[in-house]
């Protein structure tokens, strides 16, 4: 998963990685976040809030951020600006 993302941003505490933010972008149109993670202790200091800013700062103005939720996150994203969207589909994973 790692090795195919064109744009990873991480946090780190000295030597440990607290946070990542994992991204799909074609850097003029838009940018698939996939996967947005910081562990469980550094929760709720903004780390999250600064992966996506800096994602955001890389892929620039015109290009557009999408992603996917977890359920559990539903509740986060429109605190940080994100918009739901309802025109999507989706065709899941079989395996």
């Amino acid at each position: 998963m790692y090795e195919n993302s064109n744009l990873v941003v991480s946090a780190w505490d000295e030597d440990k990685l607290v946070g990542i933010a994992r991204s799909l972008s074609d850097f003029c149109y838009c940018c698939y976040l996939s996967d947005l993670a910081v562990r469980q202790e550094y929760k709720k200091l903004g780390i999250g809030k600064k992966l996506i800013a800096l994602t955001k700062e890389k892929i620039g103005d015109q290009s557009m951020l999408f992603l996917l939720s977890a359920p559990s996150a539903m509740d986060y994203y429109p605190k940080i600006n994100f918009e739901k969207v309802e025109n999507g589909f989706i065709i899941n994973r079989t395996r």
